[in-house]
């Protein structure tokens, strides 16, 4: 029997026809359709009317409700009215109350006030009655020596002093109090360092007892610091003592010191090397209180051993930053045989030739490094104290390295442009013609090689800056990176003119203020040798000019993307920096380290709060939020990380390409040198006894030779072409950059062409139907490499091949349809025929 689901009838979106053709699915392949449908319809049939039948039954139970829930509504209304009249009656009976007995109550109110007066006076009379008492029997309490009796008598004397207040009568017992309390204290604090010595707990808590009865917690840190902070500073002084050690076994004999410096260096060990064991050492001390105190001071040990670490840190912070600096000397020798480190060079006290070098860095890097996983273990340690002396806590570990962070925008910059200048590139030289392309072939490749080398260095100081800073110098980084990309770009370009030198284009470039005038008429004499090279030397030259362009594209695509790396980072920092230092605690100068319900539970952005960017940033309020508003800006894809390089990278790429230019367009200037002057143009022609031809049917040598080099240039840079666009398996890019500079070259050939032709003076036939011939041939030229022939030169073509006595006409009848009139007037001026 087939069910029918009545709910899918509710839903107002229901469509007979999609339910009908769901139900005809529904259906045993085996029963026909026309039956199926008779069974439905049967069935809605059937539910309809039980449906009717049911709402006909209840409408009818529903009629018979009516008329006892109105009369239930009916006696309702009729107790609220009842209701409402009882509460009228009594509100009027209490204003009439409150009318008559206001002034009874204001009377009470002022006696009551009085006996409270009376009361605290009567309370400040037996203060003052118990201070006299306690200040003559306060000796005897001391002589007995009970401390926990004498402390709750200088309690009472405090309390009784509050309560009488400034009275002149009492003067002399407040000062006895201050004097006592210091005599108690230091009673305490005696016999609460036997107890810190000792580990008696019980007696520590006694004289804390004592110690907040009197109001003197503040004593209970200090000497709690002051006992345990001797062997804390025991510790680090043991460096200093191997130190000494070594002075003393450099001060014997030469001879004791030749036979003793192999046991003697062996039992030395480096700062970078002994670091992690005082830290160590450091560390299970702390956890030895930490668990100590727990017990002793439940109520202070989150507060104690915080404190005792911070005093530590601060009572060796200025050694721990000498020896730091003196540690990354050691890791290079020059500095190290000085006894000098980073600061001393960074300063300029050292000789001129005392650079920062990357070993530098690194050192102090590894002693930060280690700090790091001390700082990790501290704050891990500290989980459950309050998050602000968890601050102060990681803050004071770091602090020693604080003056090399605020330098180190200045260290970076110094060993990125010290490995810089370290790069040679300095391959290009004038020499002997056979070997030029030999040299310009190196320096093109020196300079190729260098561009990776330079992002590595690059990258690594990225790095550097994260690992050192966590990123709060960031903004420093990057105009350091900014100034060194400068400074390599300049030092491309240097070259760049150098293989201008080289090529025979500028011979000035090569010389420098040191050139004597030998030098450089040696360079000129050299430069001009090019002329004279064999075919084959020439192509190679050429070759070898354009592989700058491969140096050009890589500079261009390996700086766009480490700038977008770059940019990537500093999202990155952004990210985490924005968690850990609130844009509200920098603007109020403080930290945000509690939740706001004074759980003073850290949250997820309060423990990113104590990485090592955001404990140093919440001291300087004012670099956080320069730093964040940088890390902002460089979400706008606008942004550019490096602006002042981005600019010279481009500066660099259109001075390879005039270069280059200049090199494919040197041999068509040389050909078309002096084309103006030619004799031939004002040549007479000469009378025969019988007819002969009077000009030369061929083009000259000059434009035959310009039209080879033409059409062989595209085998030379495909080749190239191939080699840049090495990732484009189609080889689209190759042709278009084979084609790009081809027409680039055929357009300059084209206008130097047609400034010569202008330069003209006067033009016989014979040398007008010479040149229309010569004309005619660099246009097939142009044609065979697909290039459109320009007006200009068609013209002079037309102009030179038409003759002169109809030439007028020719002009006259085209009237600049198809040639270019002043073209063809300057034509005319040089045939010397009037167009009037």
């Amino acid at each position: 029997m087939m069910m029918v689901d009545l709910g899918s009838f509710s839903d107002q979106k229901f469509d007979p026809q999609k339910w009908i053709n769901a139900a005809c699915q529904s259906r045993h392949p085996q029963d026909p359709l026309d039956k199926h449908l008779v069974d439905l319809e049967m069935k809605l049939q059937m539910v309809s009317e039980e449906i009717a039948a049911s709402l006909e039954e209840q409408s009818a139970a529903a009629l018979l409700r009516v008329p006892r829930a109105t009369r239930d509504v009916i006696r309702l209304r009729d107790d609220a009215l009842s209701l409402r009249s009882s509460l009228s009656a009594i509100f009027l009976k209490l204003k009439k109350a409150e009318g008559s007995s206001a002034e009874s109550v204001v009377t009470l109110a002022k006696v009551d006030s009085v006996k409270q007066r009376m009361e605290a006076a009567y309370e400040t009379l037996q203060d003052a009655a118990g201070l006299t008492q306690l200040s003559s029997t306060v000796e005897e309490v001391f002589s007995s020596g009970d401390l926990p009796r004498a402390a709750e008598t200088l309690a009472n004397m405090r309390h009784c002093l509050s309560a009488v207040g400034e009275v002149a009568e009492f003067a002399n017992i407040r000062r006895q109090l201050e004097v006592l309390e210091d005599r108690l204290d230091s009673v305490v604090q005696s016999r609460l360092t036997d107890a810190l010595s000792n580990r008696r707990v019980d007696v520590a808590q006694e004289m804390r007892a004592i110690l907040l009865r009197i109001g003197r917690f503040k004593s209970l840190e200090l000497h709690y610091t002051k006992v345990h902070l001797k062997p804390i500073q025991q510790l680090w002084e043991d460096f200093d003592l191997r130190q000494q050690a070594k002075k003393v076994a450099n001060a014997k004999s030469e001879i004791d010191r030749v036979s003793n410096s192999q046991d003697f260096q062996s039992s030395m060990i480096s700062f970078s090397s002994w670091l992690p064991s005082f830290y160590d050492e450091l560390l299970l001390y702390l956890e030895q209180e930490w668990k100590w105190c727990l017990f002793a001071f439940p109520e202070e040990y989150r507060t104690l051993v915080p404190n005792l670490l911070i005093e530590t840190m601060s009572a060796i912070t200025v050694s721990f930053a000498s020896q730091i600096n003196l540690a990354t000397g050691d890791a290079v020798p020059e500095t190290k045989a000085l006894a000098k480190g980073i600061i001393e060079i960074s300063n300029g006290d050292l000789p001129k030739g005392a650079k920062i070098q990357t070993k530098h860095l690194e050192a102090l890097i590894e002693l930060h490094n280690t700090t790091g996983s001390f700082a990790r273990n501290i704050q891990h340690l500290f989980s459950d104290a309050d998050p602000q002396v968890v601050l102060d806590a990681l803050k004071a570990v770091y602090f020693p390295y604080e003056s090399f962070k605020r330098r180190y925008g200045q260290m970076e910059r110094a060993v990125l442009s010290g490995e810089i200048a370290g790069l040679d590139l300095r391959g290009a030289a004038v020499t002997l013609v056979g070997v030029q392309g030999v040299e310009l072939s190196e320096t093109i490749r020196r300079m190729e090689e260098s561009i990776p080398q330079v992002i590595l260095l690059l990258e690594a100081a990225v790095e550097r800056c994260i690992n050192f800073t966590g990123g709060s110098e960031v903004d420093e980084l990057i105009v350091a990176l900014d100034d060194v990309m400068l400074q390599y770009i300049s030092t491309l370009q240097e070259n760049v003119k150098s293989l201008r030198a080289v090529c025979g284009l500028d011979v000035d470039a090569i010389s420098t203020k040191k050139d004597t005038g030998a030098e450089r008429r040696e360079a000129a004499s050299n430069a001009r040798k090019v002329d004279f090279t064999s075919g084959e030397e020439e192509w190679s030259f050429v070759q070898g000019a354009l592989q700058i362009l491969t140096v050009a594209d890589c500079l261009t695509s390996r700086s766009s993307v480490f700038e977008a790396s770059l940019k990537a980072t500093l999202a990155r920092l952004s990210t985490s920096l924005s968690l850990s230092v609130s844009r509200s605690s920098i603007d109020q100068n403080k930290p945000d380290v509690v939740n706001d319900d004074g759980t003073g539970q850290l949250s997820v952005a309060q423990k990113a709060a104590l990485d090592v960017a955001a404990v140093r940033l919440v001291d300087i309020p004012e670099k956080a939020r320069k730093l964040l508003n940088l890390l902002e800006q460089s979400k706008d894809p606008r942004f550019h990380a490096l602006p002042v390089a981005s600019q010279r990278v481009t500066a660099f790429t259109d001075a390879v390409n005039d270069l280059v230019y200049d090199v494919l367009i040197s041999k068509i200037r040389q050909h078309f040198n002096d084309l103006s002057r030619l004799p031939i143009w004002s040549s007479v022609e000469e009378h025969h006894a019988r007819p002969l031809p009077t000009f030369s049917s061929y083009p000259q040598s000059y434009v035959t030779a310009v039209g080879e080099y033409l059409l062989t240039l595209p085998q030379q840079l495909e080749p190239l072409g191939e080699n840049i666009s090495n990732s484009d398996p189609n080889g689209d890019e190759a042709q278009y950059f084979a084609t790009e500079w081809m027409f680039k070259v055929a357009e300059g050939a084209t206008a130097l062409y047609m400034e010569q032709l202008r330069g003209i003076q006067y033009i016989m036939d014979r040398g007008a139907q010479q040149l229309s011939v010569d004309i005619e041939y660099l246009s097939n030229v142009l044609s065979a490499l697909s290039m459109p022939i320009p007006t200009c030169l068609a013209t002079f073509q037309t102009c030179f091949s038409t003759p002169k006595d109809q030439l007028k006409d020719l002009i006259t009848s085209d009237s600049g349809n198809q040639l270019d009139l002043p073209t063809a007037n300057l034509v005319c001026k040089m045939r010397q025929i009037r167009l009037e």
